[in-house]
């Protein structure tokens, strides 16, 4: 994929300034500037708003647009919240500036994001260094939690539950015998497929692996896989890649099953493969479907009510987010600090639409669910859990 690297916003989803509450300038500084007299504070998101992968992005920028806009409307917050966005299209290039521009905003007090494992790495070091609190709805390169990051915590699992389980679904369901593994050598990708590839070798599956970075012609590639005949293919990337991947393996003559991972799973995957290639594609993700969660049919509700559009992969994850950090501002008050907000959060308690908000001491969200969705008629349909599926 090539990505350029000039933050660039997305109109009208990527704002940096949405002021959702009715508040003044972006840069409040935290004065008394809307009509209720509180003081305004800011719940800031950062991911990709625009390039390839943008639509991942937008998804999980909604949702805690979404959650500022029920926080407020609910009329119990001692302060009032403001919504402030960056765009960092989901590179570890773009992701410095976007944080930069977070932290250079006196009254953001916390950030759900990065989105992307690659910009989350090279964010986090400046987080960190201004104890503004990062929590992160989809990052799940296993070693992001184990870098000495010191206000960084994720609310999804990591790609150790999700490799392991993806791996055990080709071997136990799909019964591969021979799978072909390919990442796209991102932090996420070559994260993901370094746990799936040992776990496929355990459970007596024979592995062949490539690491090919995005490209717009993966004809080669595909011949390459199509000629090994493997029972299955497992792509490590993000779904514009898979896409394009994708219609080249059917073009090469490729009819097995094909599988890819929380990052391929879009509808804009299908969209842009074409739904004829797409159809029966496979997809591992620790993230639920809002659309067919009774517990989240409020949400999805509501969401659809502001966005027009049903909620995405990750939207869930990040209204959690969103909401278990707007549980702890509400707690500390309208005069926290970002310290305050980092330090409190540590030890939050939040029952979420996805799971219970809490965490270890190493910024890991306890629970490892993780689900399989697959393409039938043009839709991707969640099958279940593993836990469900892998007898």
């Amino acid at each position: 994929m090539e990505i350029k690297t000039v933050m660039r916003a997305a109109v009208p989803l990527a704002l940096g300034a949405v002021v959702l509450a009715g508040c003044g300038s972006s840069s409040s500084g935290g004065k008394n500037n809307n009509s209720s007299g509180k003081k305004t504070i800011a719940l800031a998101y950062q991911g990709p708003l625009s390039g390839d992968n943008a639509q991942l992005g937008i998804n999980m920028d909604n949702a805690v647009k979404l959650a500022v806009k029920q926080a407020n409307d609910k009329g119990d917050l001692p302060f009032t919240l403001k919504f402030v966005d960056a765009d960092d299209q989901g590179t570890p290039d773009g992701g410095p500036p976007a944080a930069q521009k977070l932290i250079g905003e006196a009254d953001v007090l916390a950030v759900v994001g990065p989105a992307f494992s690659g910009a989350t790495k090279a964010s986090e070091p400046l987080f960190s260094q201004a104890n503004l609190l990062s929590v992160s709805p989809s990052a799940t390169n296993p070693k992001l939690t184990s870098l000495g990051f010191t206000t960084f915590y994720r609310v999804v699992p990591p790609d150790d539950a999700q490799g392991k389980e993806a791996a055990n679904y080709l071997a136990k369901v799909v019964k591969a015998k021979k799978v072909y593994s390919i990442d796209d050598k991102s932090e996420y990708g070559v994260g993901l497929s370094g746990v799936l590839e040992p776990q496929l070798k355990s459970d007596g599956v024979s592995v062949t692996h490539d690491g090919i970075p995005p490209t717009k012609d993966y004809s080669a590639e595909a011949q390459k896989v199509a000629g090994a005949k493997p029972d299955a293919v497992y792509y490590s990337g993000y779904f514009a890649d898979f896409a394009l991947f994708t219609k080249a393996l059917k073009a090469a003559g490729y009819k097995g099953p094909l599988m890819g991972g929380d990052g391929d799973k879009d509808q804009q995957y299908v969209v842009q493969a074409g739904a004829s290639n797409a159809e029966g594609t496979l997809f591992s993700c620790p993230c639920a479907d809002a659309t067919v969660d009774p517990k989240a049919a409020d949400f999805a509700a509501a969401y659809k009510a502001m966005f027009n559009a049903d909620p995405g992969t990750y939207s869930p994850e990040a209204y959690d987010a969103a909401n278990s950090i707007i549980s702890v501002l509400k707690g500390l008050g309208a005069n926290a600090t970002r310290k305050q907000v980092a330090d409190a959060y540590k030890s939050v308690d939040f029952q979420g639409l996805t799971k219970e908000i809490k965490f270890s001491p190493n910024g890991e969200v306890s629970g490892t669910t993780i689900f399989i969705y697959q393409v039938k008629a043009g839709k991707i349909n969640v099958l279940g859990t593993t836990a469900d599926l892998i007898k």
